[in-house]
């Protein structure tokens, strides 16, 4: 029996052996099952493979009706979840709900529109090279957080949207020993359309038990002209009530930027790294023109921040206004943050619907 689990990889420990088993799962073997992949008989590729026959790309992806759920992946483990890669048509991304489900939840651990989930949220393609989310031309949605699970893991992807849509998915994932220390993976998707004047945008309440934040991803369209990032973001850890314990000093700060993100003068410097990003600026005309629509990430790998009981996490909304003055704005903000903590979990607040959803 070989010690190592295969879990926490990376180039250190890539020549270690282990028992873990390696297992997959997509359109062409639904259940993982070793040695039952490229079976099928029917699929979307069926008629395309109508002469070459069985184990010839004859079901690459599923059709999921409107207004269905398809459950992607049903696992037994223990084990942990890889790698994600899917795609489908842009269209769909603020509609098409992924929901995670460990150990025979009944409430979801991850609920978040596809596109808000591999930061893009605009329903507009946008590159992505970071260290747990990967997008690629033109639209190869890839995750790489590790998410461990003792008992099952269940995926699954709504459709909301009124048409029929198509989806391409595989679920890389390894069947091994899973540590005690090890937690679960969480993400939630929240809106606020527009921010009230003088209130903030929540990312996260209500978050109950151990564990620590380790990134989010933001869709923020501006409403207003001028710079509009002065915002700092705040961390209620367990305890906190009116002040926080972590406060950020401006929002292009919190996402490693600097001075608006003006470089070179007159445009933003757009830029995605290992682990934070400013990847997406969708403008009509100019730089501080209004209802421009950005895209960022952060994420805290290197520095997780840990909460024993509880966390809440907010952002203002500030840019500025006539003599130098702060203005609060009324901005559309919204926020895909992942966490991991002990189970079991608060219930998340209903996910919005579509209108409230909507990319318009």
């Amino acid at each position: 029996m070989v010690g190592f689990n295969g879990l926490d990889m990376g180039m250190g420990n890539l020549a270690r052996l282990s028992d873990a088993k390696s297992r997959s799962i997509s359109a062409e073997n639904f259940t993982g099952e070793a040695g039952k992949g490229g079976m099928a008989t029917e699929g979307t590729g069926a008629g395309c493979a109508r002469d070459l026959g069985l184990g010839w790309k004859v079901s690459p992806s599923v059709a999921i009706e409107a207004g269905e759920t398809f459950t992607m992946a049903d696992i037994e483990g223990p084990g942990a979840i890889q790698h994600i890669w899917l795609t489908s048509a842009p269209n769909v991304w603020r509609n098409f709900i992924l929901r995670i489900y460990w150990d025979g939840e009944e409430t979801p651990s991850v609920e978040a529109p596809i596109g808000d989930f591999f930061c893009n949220g605009w329903q507009e393609r946008c590159n992505v090279n970071s260290f747990p989310v990967a997008v690629n031309p033109a639209g190869g949605m890839n995750c790489y957080w590790q998410m461990p699970f003792r008992k099952s893991a269940r995926f699954t992807m709504e459709n909301a949207s009124p048409e029929k849509a198509v989806l391409y998915y595989q679920i890389d994932y390894t069947l091994t020993e899973v540590p005690a220390d090890m937690a679960y993976f969480h993400a939630q998707w929240r809106r606020t359309n527009p921010v009230p004047y003088k209130d903030v945008h929540t990312l996260l309440d209500g978050v109950q038990g151990k564990g620590h934040y380790v990134g989010c991803y933001l869709a923020w369209q501006v409403n207003n002209t001028g710079w509009w990032g002065e915002g700092e973001i705040k961390f209620f850890l367990d305890d906190d009530k009116e002040f926080p314990t972590i406060c950020g000093t401006g929002t292009e700060d919190y996402f490693g930027g600097a001075w608006n993100w003006e470089h070179p003068q007159g445009e933003y410097g757009t830029y995605s790294t290992p682990f934070l990003g400013m990847h997406q600026v969708i403008k009509p005309d100019g730089l501080y023109r209004s209802q421009q629509r950005f895209g960022m990430y952060r994420w805290h790998v290197q520095d997780p921040i840990r909460f024993e009981s509880g966390l809440r996490v907010t952002i203002q909304d500030l840019g500025w206004r006539s003599g130098g003055r702060y203005l609060p704005q009324q901005s559309d903000i919204a926020s895909t943050v992942f966490w991991y903590q002990t189970e079991p979990h608060a219930a998340f607040p209903e996910l919005p619907g579509n209108d409230e959803r909507e990319v318009i």
